[in-house]
């Protein structure tokens, strides 16, 4: 099997599995259930869930590490709900269809995404009691990610500094927790269910390999802003710039952000190459990305 099919057969596993274990559409209330349906069933590229299944394929062992792509996904998906809020990045798009605040309405966005949270760390709680360790170091690898000093506190940073002089220490505190954050918790978090996954030195290293992939996904993310169109993106293009948003490319240009996406994830691919094992898709994977054109 190569790799654009194993990552489509992923992709429609995951797929599979989120629409089981979202609240069903016609349960009281169904306007939240429609809306929390109609954000996570709108797509995607799913990368984080597969980077928890391709970190687990590392030293793969016995445990599911569906639940934990599932949990990661649903914090991904609420915190793309509430960007697009018109208080925050305002956008009408999201995954190429309309953002959840215009599909529905604000409030309903709003607590859609809330309700999106618990669902993840219940999705954890559940999965995973037979081993209490094992739940409770994925729990607390997500809610330290997902809280003010890193997913959360990107974002705030990333509010609070539109329109700013660009600086380039802030807007890597920007893209290292809005951003690299969660690519960073993916792999650590199927990375402990696989029978190497209490061993902390390479534990370190796929965090680091998480990083630095990261940090390349928003540089190359950053050029995408500025060279694709909306149909293309699935969002709304130059919204960057629109925004008065400190990017990469309002730094230091195009080419030296190019650069920057090519310098992380050979970095990844470096610290890779130290955790062994069977890492043949994750390279893969890290290449597939700084490619992408969406």
């Amino acid at each position: 099997m190569n790799f654009l099919e194993k990552l489509k057969i992923w992709q429609e596993l995951i797929n599979y599995k989120l629409d089981q274990a979202l609240p069903a559409a016609q349960l009281r209330p169904e306007q939240l259930h429609l809306a929390m349906r109609h954000s996570m069933n709108a797509g995607g590229k799913r990368l984080r869930p597969i980077l928890v299944l391709a970190a687990h394929d590392i030293f793969p062992g016995n445990i599911d590490p569906v639940p934990a792509a599932l949990a990661i996904e649903c914090i991904h998906t609420y915190s793309l709900i509430h960007d697009d809020l018109p208080a925050m990045d305002n956008s009408d798009l999201r995954r190429g269809k309309p953002s959840c605040h215009k599909a529905f309405d604000e409030v309903t966005a709003i607590l859609a995404g809330d309700a999106l949270q618990p669902l993840a760390f219940d999705i954890l709680s559940s999965s995973y009691s037979e081993d209490p360790q094992l739940a409770l170091d994925l729990i607390n690898i997500l809610a330290r990610t997902a809280g003010s000093e890193k997913l959360v506190g990107g974002q705030m940073q990333d509010l609070l500094s539109e329109g700013s002089t660009p600086n380039e220490k802030t807007l890597s505190f920007i893209h290292a927790n809005k951003t690299a954050a969660m690519i960073e918790a993916s792999l650590q978090m199927g990375f402990r269910m696989g029978c190497e996954g209490q061993d902390m030195e390479k534990l370190s290293l796929i965090a680091q390999v998480g990083n630095s992939l990261g940090l390349a996904f928003q540089a190359v993310d950053d050029l995408l802003d500025v060279t694709q169109t909306s149909e293309q993106l699935g969002k709304n293009a130059h919204h960057d710039n629109e925004s008065g948003k400190v990017t990469w490319i309002s730094l230091k240009g195009e080419k030296q952000a190019r650069r920057l996406a090519e310098s992380h994830s050979e970095n990844a691919l470096q610290a890779l190459v130290l955790v062994g094992g069977e890492t043949k898709f994750l390279r893969e994977l890290i290449e597939y990305m700084l490619k992408r054109k969406s």
